[in-house]
C-alpha cells in the first residue's frame, strides 16, 4: 500500500502536519527533527503526491503542447528538446494535437488552461491575430513554434523562411539551374509567403527574370499529394530544378518522378525544407534546408521557464542551414 504522512507521524511520534513541514524543509521544524523524519520517508518509500504539491505552490509543474499532428515527422525532435529541458526543470509535457484546425487549435489551448497547466507551447500556430482576445484572457504564458499567423502579442520561436529559402535558391542558381520552381503550400499561409519571397530574392539578385508560371500553389491536400501535384513544373514548364515547401512535399514530387521515369538529379533537381528524419534515407538523398529543431524545442521551453520567473523574453529567429546530398546536380548550358 502507499506509504502516506500519516503513516510516517506514526513511526516518527510526531503529528502529521510535523512530517508535511518537514518535508518541505519548512524553517519551524528544526533541523534534526527534519533530517530525521526524511530519512524515514526515505526508507519507508514515501512518494509525494504532486495534486498536494500543487494545491500547496499554485503550480502543476506540468506544461501543455500542442502539435498540428502527430504523424508531422517535423515533431518527433521539437518534442524532445522540449522535453529534456522541462524534465530537468522538474516539468512533465502533455501533448495535444489541432490537427491545423485554428478553431480546434484554440479549443485545445483552453482545454489545457482548465486542465491548470503553467505554460503552453503551440507549434505551427495558425491561430495568430485571429483569436487576440481569447488567448489574453488565457492568463498563462505561451511560446509559438514556426507561428503561421501574423501577431505580436505571443512570445515565438522560429526558422528564418527567408534566409532558408534564399538559400536553398541560390544553391541552385551557383550549381547552374536558371529555371526553377517553386511549391508551396497554402496551409502554411505565413511561412508559405515567407519562403517564396526568400526564393524570389535569391532569383532577383541574380538576374533571373521571374516567371509566375514556375510558382506551382497546389489546392490544399495533404503535403506528399502535393509534391505529386507539383511535376507539372517540369512536365509543362521545362524547369530543372525545383523548391519545394518542406521535405515531405519534395518526396512526393521524387516518388511521382520515379514512377514517371523522370530521373533525379539527372533531369531534376529537387531541394526541401526541413531536413527530417526521412530526408537522408529516400533515394536519392535529399538536399533540404536544415531546420535545427531539437534546439527549438529547448528554447522554446527555456522562453517558458524564463517567462514563469517573471524575467523578459525575446522572440527568437534562427537561421536555417543548407544540408547537400545526391538530388541536386550541376547543370551547365551547351
Amino acid at each position: 500500500m502507499q506509504v502516506t504522512i500519516k503513516d510516517i507521524a506514526k513511526v516518527a511520534g510526531v503529528s502529521h502536519t510535523t512530517v508535511s513541514r518537514a518535508l518541505r524543509g519548512h524553517p519551524s521544524i528544526s533541523a534534526e527533527t527534519t533530517r530525521h523524519i526524511q530519512q524515514l520517508a526515505e526508507q519507508m518509500g514515501y512518494v509525494p503526491s504532486a495534486v498536494a504539491q500543487s494545491l500547496h505552490s499554485r503550480q502543476t509543474f506540468t506544461i501543455g503542447m500542442v502539435v498540428t499532428t502527430i504523424a508531422d515527422p517535423f515533431l518527433p525532435q521539437v518534442v524532445e528538446g522540449v522535453e529534456k529541458v522541462a524534465q530537468a526543470a522538474g516539468y512533465s509535457v502533455f501533448l495535444m494535437s489541432s490537427h491545423n484546425d485554428p478553431e480546434q487549435e484554440l479549443t485545445v489551448v483552453e482545454t489545457l488552461q482548465r486542465r491548470r497547466v503553467d505554460a503552453i507551447i503551440v507549434t505551427a500556430s495558425r491561430v495568430g491575430s485571429l483569436y487576440g482576445d481569447q488567448l489574453e484572457r488565457i492568463q498563462v504564458p505561451i511560446v509559438l513554434i514556426n507561428n503561421q499567423e501574423n501577431g505580436e502579442f505571443l512570445h515565438s520561436i522560429a526558422v528564418d523562411d527567408v534566409q532558408g529559402a534564399r538559400l536553398a535558391t541560390e544553391h541552385l542558381i551557383e550549381v547552374g539551374h536558371r529555371r526553377i520552381g517553386f511549391v508551396g503550400l497554402l496551409t502554411r499561409p505565413k511561412s508559405n509567403v515567407h519562403r517564396l519571397l526568400g526564393y524570389q530574392a535569391a532569383l532577383e539578385k541574380a538576374g533571373i527574370p521571374q516567371d509566375p508560371d514556375l510558382i506551382f500553389l497546389p489546392p490544399p491536400n495533404d503535403d506528399f499529394q502535393c509534391g505529386e501535384l507539383a511535376l507539372s513544373l517540369h512536365l509543362k514548364h521545362q524547369v530543372t530544378a525545383v523548391l519545394c515547401y518542406n521535405d515531405i512535399t519534395a518526396i512526393g514530387l521524387l516518388t511521382t518522378c520515379r514512377r514517371h521515369q523522370i530521373a533525379v538529379p539527372q533531369d531534376l533537381s529537387i531541394v526541401g525544407f526541413d531536413d527530417i528524419e526521412a530526408a537522408q534515407y529516400v533515394s536519392p538523398p535529399l538536399t533540404t534546408i536544415r531546420q535545427p529543431r531539437l534546439r527549438m524545442g529547448e528554447l522554446a521551453m527555456r522562453m517558458i521557464l524564463d517567462l514563469l520567473n517573471k524575467k523578459s523574453v525575446r522572440d527568437q529567429l534562427l537561421p536555417g542551414e543548407l544540408i547537400v546530398r545526391e538530388s541536386t546536380l550541376p547543370i551547365y548550358p551547351n
